[in-house]
């Protein structure tokens, strides 16, 4: 300690004597970190990962294989199962399908060795989400993508088959998968040693008839089986008895189809797009009162003004014109336009602000919008849905349907907005799946950020009933 003391005390006298010693430099300056990125969005052309989403190209196996896909494969497959799933977990990918659970760390959940049974990976194609429509584009333009993010992530969970699951009313989606399919099984890209790795891996395709319920997972794994679509209570988890009583992981399209690409061009480069934690490029499908909705893949954490003023001509009527968006599809809470002037889309700016990404389905309502109607129309839609399994959802889900077209009208009490608030709670976290949960956020952002909307109403129709009544 001594020699280290004096070390220093010669080392100020150096500085003190002469500012621009090196050794004073050296020892008192350190060496700052670089910069963090501050601004997101305008992704490069060269970093896009769908590259045919929008159907310019053919989307069929020769043309596939020109924009990349396909291309060494089996060296991607004889890195081995624990790098693959490393890998994905360095990208910071995160589950594409609402959730944004870290998909690597989802894959090592599937057991490391086989007790006998086999395991499957299931792919999540069902898309009922009011607003989503991402997965479509992959399935009818980039089919390959997606047969090839099954065979990865299959190697990577030691799946022996997948099966993708796909909404009923997907019919053209699921022709083009399916000539896609048949073309990866003909090239010798699927099936017994596929891609000449070594590795047996098969693919099937199911359809649904459109319930919406089958959109979670556990559904999803009932109906697969020819069962009634419904929710099953957990544990056990899919991991450990999921389709058919084996390991199973369910995923969604888009995370599975951007894994090759993350693969081949490094976890690294897939990290660098988007704030901490939340990685990586995204598709966005935007619809509503803009002048061109669209989807398109950018990076994430693009602020939500930018989203849409750069890739759909900006809000109808000019910015000043909006009044909410619903940021990830209807299950999340709307965000009013004070918040989206200047709010991230990433799943923890959204989720500070009290809303979430979930599948970035940007739904925009201008002030033309009846903000009122528009929730409960969202209502009708979870009453309609709900598989009647859970109580508070099965019964709760009618009562706010009922209650919201009372509101619509303001035949109400003031004392009934707070009623209609408890009800949300009262489903929120009370049921096996989180379709009560869906239920319940649109209405409470509703009441989050419209409330003197709702009271407006209510006091209007009791002052009409009143000015009836004295006539």
């Amino acid at each position: 300690m001594r020699r280290i003391n004096l070390s220093l005390q010669r080392a100020s006298s150096t500085w003190h004597h002469n500012g621009s010693s090196m050794l004073g430099t050296r020892l008192f300056t350190t060496a700052q970190p670089p910069p963090e990125k501050s601004h997101f969005g305008n992704l490069n052309d060269s970093d896009r990962i769908f590259t045919n989403l929008y159907g310019v190209h053919d989307p069929y196996l020769k043309s596939a294989r020109k924009r990349g896909d396909w291309h060494r494969t089996k060296d991607l497959i004889h890195k081995g199962t624990d790098w693959i799933v490393e890998e994905i977990k360095k990208s910071g990918l995160r589950g594409r399908g609402g959730a944004g659970f870290p998909a690597g760390l989802k894959w090592s959940f599937m057991p490391k060795a086989s007790d006998g049974r086999p395991s499957y990976l299931v792919i999540n194609a069902d898309e009922s989400e009011p607003g989503t429509c991402k997965d479509r584009e992959i399935m009818r333009h980039d089919p390959h993508k997606l047969l090839e993010g099954c065979l990865i992530a299959g190697v990577g969970m030691r799946a022996c088959a997948a099966y993708i699951y796909i909404r009923g009313e997907y019919v053209n989606e699921r022709l083009s998968l399916e000539k896609a399919r048949i073309e990866a099984y003909s090239a010798g890209l699927l099936g017994k040693n596929a891609c000449g790795s070594g590795y047996d891996f098969d693919v099937h395709i199911a359809f649904g008839a459109g319930a919406y319920i089958c959109g979670e997972e556990t559904a999803l794994l009932e109906s697969l089986e020819g069962k009634q679509g419904k929710p099953r209570l957990k544990p056990p988890f899919p991991a450990n008895s999921g389709l058919y009583g084996c390991p199973t992981t369910v995923t969604n399209v888009e995370t599975v189809a951007v894994a090759p690409t993350i693969l081949r061009r490094g976890p690294e480069w897939f990290a660098g797009f988007g704030r901490k934690n939340n990685s990586g490029t995204k598709l966005f499908c935007i619809s509503g009162h803009v002048n061109k909705p669209c989807t398109v893949e950018e990076e994430m954490s693009i602020p939500l003004k930018e989203l849409l003023e750069r890739h759909c001509g900006g809000v109808r009527g000019g910015w000043d014109n909006l009044l909410a968006v619903i940021p990830g599809g209807s299950s999340v809470a709307l965000i009013p336009k004070t918040v989206c002037d200047d709010v991230l889309m990433d799943f923890d700016a959204l989720k500070d602000v009290g809303s979430g990404l979930g599948t970035a389905a940007v739904i925009v309502m201008d002030k033309s919008t009846d903000i009122v109607d528009a929730i409960a129309r969202l209502a009708y839609f979870y009453k309609h849905e709900s598989c009647g399994q859970c109580t508070p959802c099965r019964e709760g889900t009618t009562w706010l349907w009922m209650m919201m077209e009372r509101m619509k009208v303001g035949n109400a009490k003031m004392e009934e907005v707070d009623m209609l608030y408890e009800l949300t709670k009262q489903i929120e976290g009370h049921t096996i799946c989180a379709l009560g949960d869906a239920a319940a956020w649109p209405v409470q952002g509703l009441i989050r950020h419209f409330r003197p909307e709702l009271e407006r109403r209510i006091k209007e129709n009791a002052d009409r009933e009143l000015r009836c009544a004295g006539n």
